[in-house]
């Protein structure tokens, strides 16, 4: 019997009816079933999936082989139990609920043989809400490197593994993990791999959310979690030593899973737990949370994790109840730098660095679109010239004198144009003010109420209201929203040529300012102030 160059793991529990579809997908694969092998291992299945199991390998013999275990508890015995019986050239782990591109396989073996990759990553995709991170996928590469690609943010183990490397350095699942088993299995066959390679030319997994949510991840508690994570980066120590290598890998396990312990449902947790969670952060922080890492992350996710370090709970908590309730926290800028101040930010009795809660970096277009809306606008006439004052506040306190009010007769671009604000292009210089601006405080001190006092002028247009500003190095232009803020009316100005003005909330809620001739001088002007004329009078008559 000839070697078969890829051996499909499939651990099994309780997947019907996913695992149709998963095991249909392997059985059709382009690579041909005289190429492959499909180990699947039923963890003690109490529904069906065991019987659906033993159907295929009737249909299929040679080629699904299936084996029968009491549950374990999780996917690693029986991806461990699998690895004993593969025989393929390459190894390959699908999720029972997931499936494969038609021509996945065959793409990826033939992608191994070309370059002499030890790993190959195929590109995933999400399905019925699934999250999968994108950002490796955007071009192929036939040598990525563990350490300066995203692939630390893709690290289960639905990838093709050199059989040869996995045995040669007794590659297996630890058993004791109910949450991410694979991660040390991916981790240490990336660390000792010669080659990975990464195809984004096709859609070569399809990771399904099942509609019952009855995924061993998506059960597991808080602390849980947390002792799962300890031991992944433990492990992870153990393999790469202190420095930019490993903080290049821990930097996905301080912003995804020690960051998801303190989200939205962090604070209905009772108090122990809470404690006992920030405890836990606090070990690893101690240990793996460096400087460079620490201003590689997000502010939020970063001052989350030191407010946790400090064992700050109620500054925790209130930093993420305020954020659910009233979006981000404002900006301070002082000294060309920017801080968002979550609670915590100079509070000398934790007396935690300005630098976790400064932006390094990052784009806040969130942060100055949630909190900028109009708080007031008028007209100001005087002779034939018209003046809109408009006052808009900002979330941003300190020297906001790098910030303008401008009208903009040009549509923000598709791609940029959504509910956050934009960040021009490298080397944007701020607006000149049109008109008079000045600057106030806000009565609870979160932010500036720019009032702009802006002469509009006798043309047809349609001009969006936008606020420019500079932070940390950037800047932004940000669409001025409504609210529930009251519109001025439309009024008319000038006396040769009357023009009328209107003060709107476009579709998106954003103000925009209309302005145009009561009639064009043209004939089909004239007509169309007759018929203005004509309706008036008609009015009259009819009350």
């Amino acid at each position: 019997m000839t070697t078969p160059d890829v051996t499909v793991v499939v651990a099994v529990y309780n997947t019907m009816p996913y695992l149709t579809e998963c095991l249909e997908s392997l059985v059709n694969q382009s690579i041909g079933v005289d190429r492959l092998e499909v180990v699947a291992v039923d963890d003690g299945s109490t529904d069906d999936s065991g019987r659906e199991l033993d159907r295929f390998a009737e249909r299929y013999p040679g080629t699904v082989k299936v084996i029968h275990q009491p549950n374990s508890g999780g996917p690693a015995a029986p991806s461990n139990r699998a690895l004993e019986v593969a025989t393929g050239r390459y190894v390959y782990f699908v999720g029972s609920d997931d499936r494969l591109g038609e021509d996945a396989l065959k793409r990826m073996v033939a992608c191994a043989d070309e370059h002499g990759s030890d790993v190959v990553v195929g590109k995933m995709v999400g399905t019925n809400g699934r999250y999968v991170h994108q950002a490796l996928y955007k071009k192929s590469d036939p040598d990525v490197s563990l350490y300066d690609s995203a692939l630390p943010f893709t690290l289960a183990n639905t990838k093709l593994f050199r059989r040869e490397l996995v045995e040669r350095h007794k590659l297996r699942f630890p058993e004791d993990l109910p949450v991410g088993s694979d991660q040390p299995f991916t981790i240490e066959a990336c660390v000792r791999a010669r080659k990975i390679s990464v195809l984004a030319d096709y859609t070569y997994y399809y990771a399904v959310k099942r509609g019952d949510a009855s995924n061993i991840t998506y059960r597991a508690d808080h602390l849980a979690r947390l002792r799962c994570t300890a031991e992944i980066m433990k492990f992870t120590a153990g393999l790469i030593e202190a420095g930019p290598q490993r903080d290049a890998v821990f930097r996905r396990h301080f912003t995804w899973e020690l960051a998801k312990l303190v989200q939205h449902d962090f604070p209905a947790l009772d108090r122990p737990t809470q404690v006992q969670v920030c405890a836990g952060i606090a070990a690893l922080a101690d240990d793996y949370f460096t400087e460079p890492l620490r201003d590689a992350m997000d502010v939020r996710r970063r001052v989350r994790i030191a407010l946790a370090q400090r064992g700050a709970v109620t500054e925790l908590v209130r930093a993420i109840e305020e954020e659910a309730a009233a979006g981000p926290p404002p900006l301070l800028l002082e000294d060309g730098r920017a801080f968002l101040r979550y609670p915590g930010f100079r509070d000398p009795a934790l007396a935690l660095p300005d630098r976790l809660y400064e932006v390094i970096g990052e784009s806040v277009p969130k942060q100055l679109a949630e909190g900028t809306g109009l708080v007031s606008a008028r007209w100001e006439q005087q002779g034939g010239d018209l003046t809109a004052v408009l006052s808009v506040r900002v979330p941003v306190t300190g020297e906001t004198d790098r910030a303008v009010i401008r009208l903009a007769g040009k549509a923000m671009p598709k791609s940029a144009d959504k509910p956050g604000a934009r960040r021009l292009p490298v080397g944007s210089e701020l607006p000149a003010p049109a008109g008079e601006l000045s600057r106030t405080g806000t009565d609870d001190g979160t932010g500036t109420v720019l009032t702009a006092r802006i002469p509009v002028e006798p043309v047809r247009a349609k001009l969006g209201v936008r606020v420019y500003l500079d932070v940390a190095g950037s800047t932004y232009e940000v669409p001025v929203r409504t609210l529930d803020r009251p519109l001025p009316l439309a009024r008319r100005w000038r006396e040769k040529v009357p023009y009328r003005v209107s003060a709107n909330a476009n579709a998106k809620g954003r103000l925009v300012i209309t302005t145009a001739p009561l009639w064009e001088s043209s004939p089909s002007g004239e007509r169309s102030r007759l018929r203005h004329l004509m309706s008036r009078v008609k009015r009259k008559l009819t009350r």
